[in-house]
């Protein structure tokens, strides 16, 4: 017999529970995300392609652009200073505003100062100022994002994270379409120095939004309490018991051991392999997009062309990648997203070879975008799924700094050389390296469901 057709009732219990779902963006504090997501996002195309797009424009040699990339090797070792942001405060901002908030509005009034630098400063005659402005904002945009990220984790019931990093995502996309198309719009009909300064008032957005916001309540749980007094133990039994050195090994034990002696205790040697391929998973796309904007430029499109395609479509493709991946994840579990997402940003590397082979068409340069784009969203939003399932909550703030340290590093460091390959090689050759640096990663989630499938495997071991 075929199954019987919903009830009436059943249908609008059922639209009940979507509206019921959707009101958790009606959450004060989830809707706050999307302002400080925007806040976050806006400061890292300053600092990267929209920078080296004013750059190459200038006259700066792409050799140069490609090691000017290690500025942000900065977000990529802020793992260093986030016990400092997660534990310390800061001389007033923190009796006025909290912790978190404390943090977060420092870093902000740092960033504007730092793109108010790079506005008046020439890329071709003062490039050494630059850097320094550059690694001003760097520094203040990562310790921006570990303040951000430990108030998202505290801020709400664990029922609400989803529609936090949900609406924070969407922010953080606004902010880089901004930073990205909003600035070449500007620098096209106005000029660069203007650009930059508009871009430090939009930092004014996050400012208010962290007057607005309440100061998240936490507390540390026994277990946890338990687990930092016993690695204090054998400092007690140097007879270090009291006075500031005792404070000074207290804290660091608290704040930076503890946090990786829990990753290193649940995962034992198999914590090596997750941080290499944490560390490799991105290495690909990485080190082609230091090379996108001076390639656009040297082929020939104008930069309105890549305000359209780039930076406006190309930041929906990006959030249309992010949903395919967060439904993969749901479909077919997370290491299997995890290898599609591998294979997807490596192959879609070769199209802007086929591009460069082509020239500047629009019809080539959507298709390569769009390829790009969604590829890398989609890796995006499942690599993140896959960070979040590697911290304790105990330790969470430190530890996905750690992860979200580690996963830029490695392309970080390779891509500062990216230049040197585009001058020995050409654009072609360049992506076709860029496409072979994934390899890594593919072989790596290959490991990992070879791991995961030997589980129960060993588990009957006696």
């Amino acid at each position: 017999m075929p199954a019987e057709s919903s009830s009436p009732s059943d249908r609008v219990t059922a639209w009940h529970s979507w509206v019921a779902a959707l009101s958790v963006y009606r959450h004060p504090r989830v809707l706050g995300m999307l302002f400080l997501g925007f806040s976050a996002g806006l400061p890292f195309l300053l600092l990267f392609s929209t920078l080296s797009f004013w750059m190459s424009e200038a006259g700066v040699s792409v050799t140069t652009i490609g090691l000017f990339s290690w500025v942000g090797i900065t977000f990529s070792i802020k793992v260093f200073w986030a016990p400092v942001v997660d534990r310390l405060p800061v001389p007033l901002f923190t009796t006025l505003l909290g912790k978190r908030r404390g943090w977060m509005l420092l870093a902000q009034i740092a960033i504007a100062g730092g793109l108010l630098g790079i506005s008046q400063s020439d890329p071709l005659l003062e490039l050494e100022v630059i850097v320094y402005f550059a690694l001003l904002v760097a520094f203040a945009s990562a310790t921006q994002d570990i303040a951000i990220d430990a108030y998202r984790i505290e801020a709400v019931e664990q029922s609400l994270q989803g529609a936090m990093s949900g609406t924070y995502q969407v922010g953080y996309r606004i902010g880089l379409l901004v930073a990205g198309a909003g600035a070449l719009y500007i620098a096209e009909l106005v000029s660069w120095p203007v650009a930059y300064i508009t871009m430090a008032v939009f930092v004014g957005v996050g400012m208010v939004t962290v007057l607005i916001i309440r100061e998240p309540e936490v507390s540390q749980d026994q277990a946890t309490l338990l687990r930092e007094a016993a690695l204090l133990d054998p400092i007690e039994n140097l007879g270090i018991r009291d006075g500031l050195l005792h404070r000074i090994v207290a804290w660091f034990s608290s704040a930076v051991v503890s946090p990786l002696v829990d990753f290193f205790a649940r995962n034992g040697k198999f914590a090596l392999i997750i941080l290499a391929f944490v560390g490799l998973y991105r290495l690909s796309d990485i080190t082609l997009g230091v090379m996108a904007n001076p390639f656009y430029n040297e082929i020939g499109f104008s930069k309105i062309d890549i305000a359209n395609i780039a930076k406006v479509y190309g930041v929906i493709a990006t959030l249309v990648g992010a949903l395919l991946g967060g439904i993969l994840v749901v479909r077919i579990g997370l290491l299997k997203s995890l290898l599609i997402g591998a294979l997807m940003v490596a192959l879609t590397n070769l199209v802007f070879a086929l591009l460069a082979v082509v020239g500047p068409d629009l019809t080539m340069l959507t298709v390569a975008i769009s390829a790009d784009n969604i590829s890398g969203g989609l890796a995006g939003s499942v690599f993140i799924a896959y960070l979040s399932s590697l911290t304790n909550t105990a330790y969470t703030a430190t530890q996905y700094a750690l992860f979200s340290s580690l996963f830029t590093l490695p392309g970080k460091i390779v891509a500062g050389g990216s230049g040197y390959m585009v001058e020995a090689a050409g654009y072609v050759n360049f992506f076709f390296y860029a496409s072979a640096l994934g390899i890594p990663a593919i072989l790596l989630v290959l490991y990992l469901m070879y791991h995961e499938r030997q589980k129960p495997v060993a588990d009957l071991k006696p």
